[in-house]
């Protein structure tokens, strides 16, 4: 199992059920401790104010017309980093003083666990596998 993943605590708030499970299991797969799913903005926060996530992984559009933008913006007030999974690149990088770094949809999986492990690396430092090509930055800040 990679250093980087040890004991690092993820969330997911997407509304997509299957995409969320998928990549759920996938991140679980290589070593990363996922909360349980969330689709709404309450039960995002009430997850990141029960166990502080290190990394928090966002769709922009979620359901039921909450915002992913200002679901972002209130982890981000809690110290967890966002990094936006959305189908809208566009609205993602209008947010990046909420957001991390985003990623577009569709990806697969391997994809998204590749940016997630980039993240964590970058954070300490180490840049010895280069940056996933779909993975844009918004600023040097990174998970913790």
């Amino acid at each position: 199992m990679d250093d980087v993943r040890v004991k690092k605590v993820l969330l997911i708030v997407e509304d997509q059920l299957l995409l969320a499970m998928g990549l759920k299991d996938e991140l679980e797969d290589c070593g990363y401790r996922v909360l349980e799913l969330a689709i709404r903005n309450q039960e995002a926060m009430g997850l990141a104010l029960e166990v502080k996530p290190d990394l928090a992984l966002v769709n922009i559009e979620l359901a039921q017309g909450d915002d992913g933008v200002a679901l972002a913006a209130d982890l981000k007030a809690l110290g967890v980093p966002v990094l936006f999974i959305s189908g809208q690149p566009e609205r993602a990088r209008l947010a990046k003083a909420v957001g991390i770094a985003s990623i577009p949809k569709p990806y697969t999986p391997s994809e998204v666990v590749a940016a997630v492990d980039y993240l964590f690396r970058h954070e300490h430092g180490d840049e010895s596998r280069p940056k996933p090509s779909r993975l844009e930055m918004f600023d040097a800040t990174s998970p913790s």
